[in-house]
């Protein structure tokens, strides 16, 4: 097989191969080997710990790995974060939403929205403000574009930073557990606009511990266990007849609750 492509044919948006990354003596990404392929959703789950968020982090060079290969989208990134063009070409093709919201508070959401697109994309502010203000709406909350983020809820906060992410028109979206910060009453607001993305055929690759969201809307359901990929395969496999014990043992765990 050409190992530039999936086993679908299609070139992978992401590929992976014996990526290892240590903070200091610990080992936390082991021999990774990983491929994404365009319009795919990949959901990384495992135990508080084990890789996940890190993995992620090292594909838009926010966390640099000391071994293996690792591209995006035909674009290297080097270990040991040796700046490459690469790195900032990918960071304007990669959307990230993270736990935490990451707004700027003296901002309007609508110019935490247009902030990007003119600073990188060189775009007006009309076109910004036009792309800002159908982002708002498609994720149900174009009425809150005047207000400050202090103004609004968790769940809207973590909405204008999806629509914020993708004013940027990325490839790929990753998110790194996006819901954890939030209230449960906020936590299906968030993960219906990031349905909506699913459905549209938006490239994801989701840090999650919703379990029965990732089941929904998973391609492909990945499970890290000390730093390695200890099992991967669709949804109902994953999720209804595990092969390895970890994951048996971290589903029961968590399924439980």
């Amino acid at each position: 097989m050409n190992p530039d492509t999936s086993p679908s044919g299609a070139h992978p948006i992401v590929r992976l191969e014996k990526v290892n990354k240590h903070f200091g003596s610990l080992h936390v990404l082991k021999d990774i080997d990983l491929e994404v392929t365009p319009g795919e959703v990949v959901v990384i789950i495992g135990a508080s710990g084990s890789g996940k968020s890190t993995l992620i982090r090292c594909i838009n060079g926010l966390e640099e790995f000391q071994q293996g290969h690792l591209e995006v989208d035909g674009s290297p990134l080097l270990p040991y974060g040796k700046a490459t063009k690469a790195l900032q070409r990918i960071r304007t093709e990669v959307g990230m939403v993270f736990q935490q919201f990451n707004l700027f508070p003296h901002l309007s959401v609508l110019d935490n929205v247009t902030l990007a697109p003119m600073k990188v994309r060189g775009w007006s502010r009309s076109d910004a403000t036009e792309i800002a203000e159908r982002l708002l709406e498609r994720v149900g909350i174009s009425d809150q574009a005047a207000k400050y983020p202090t103004q609004l809820s968790g769940g809207q906060q973590q909405r204008v930073a999806l629509a914020r992410a993708l004013a940027m028109e990325p490839r790929l979206m990753l998110f790194d557990e996006p819901t954890s910060a939030l209230d449960p009453e906020m936590i299906g607001e968030v993960l219906d606009a990031m349905r909506e993305l699913a459905k549209e055929g938006m490239t994801m690759m989701i840090v999650t511990h919703e379990m029965g969201f990732a089941r929904e809307v998973a391609d492909r359901v990945i499970y890290i266990h000390k730093g390695e990929i200890a099992e991967e395969g669709p949804p109902e496999t994953i999720f209804d007849s595990p092969k390895e014990a970890p994951t048996r043992n971290f589903l029961a765990r968590v399924l439980q609750h």
